[in-house]
């Protein structure tokens, strides 16, 4: 296997790789142009994304800035919108349904990190220092909202339909159609149709 097929199959991988770094220069120089646009440069930035994000659906806006790891090991459905200080480090695939928005300072960290240091410190082969990394995929379903500072990491499925709290450290799956906050993120009841928005503002 290629150090990139042991990456996307969440094995250990060494991070120097040429092709692997290659990739991360590139997806580093496309969101350094995409933060330098303006709103207005709609379609400047939509060519930057697309070299950037090649698995997108319709309707994408992020707000930047934004920083993505690889960029084409993440998914993106339709309507996905994202506030600002989006940070991606898709070094194993990511994958954001539909109709899904994110708050400001949003991470998804799939990398997973040795608790050993002997297992994580840097090795040298030659003149190269280079780490053994591996990561874990994150999926987002459908219809989720991720609000403000949410960090979601590695190995972590949030349902379809779910909310997550600002400032949640997301850890562990989340089933649909739940509110979830807190650190460590917990579940704290389902969204129901008691939550219809319309029933709370009768008078709008």
């Amino acid at each position: 296997m290629t150090e990139k097929e042991k990456l996307q199959a969440g094995q250990l991988y060494d991070s120097s790789d040429p092709e692997l770094a290659g990739l991360r220069k590139n997806a580093h120089r496309l969101c350094k142009l995409y933060n330098d646009t303006f709103e207005d440069e709609a379609d400047k930035r939509a060519g930057i994304l697309r070299g950037l994000l090649p698995n997108q659906g319709e309707d994408v806006y992020l707000q930047g800035p934004i920083q993505f790891d690889y960029g084409l090991f993440t998914e993106v459905g339709d309507r996905f919108y994202a506030n600002f200080n989006l940070v991606v480090l898709d070094c194993c695939p990511i994958i954001i349904g539909n109709d899904v928005f994110f708050g400001p300072n949003v991470t998804l960290a799939a990398p997973m990190h040795p608790l050993r240091w002997q297992d994580r410190n840097m090795r040298r082969r030659g003149d190269i220092l280079y780490d053994l990394e591996y990561a874990r995929p994150i999926t987002i379903g459908d219809n989720c909202w991720i609000a403000s500072g949410v960090t979601v990491c590695g190995g972590v499925t949030v349902g379809s339909g779910s909310v997550i709290g600002a400032g949640s450290v997301v850890t562990r799956d989340i089933p649909e159609n739940s509110l979830a906050v807190g650190n460590p993120c917990r579940v704290v009841r389902q969204i129901t149709d008691r939550d219809d928005i319309v029933k709370k503002f009768p008078d709008c």
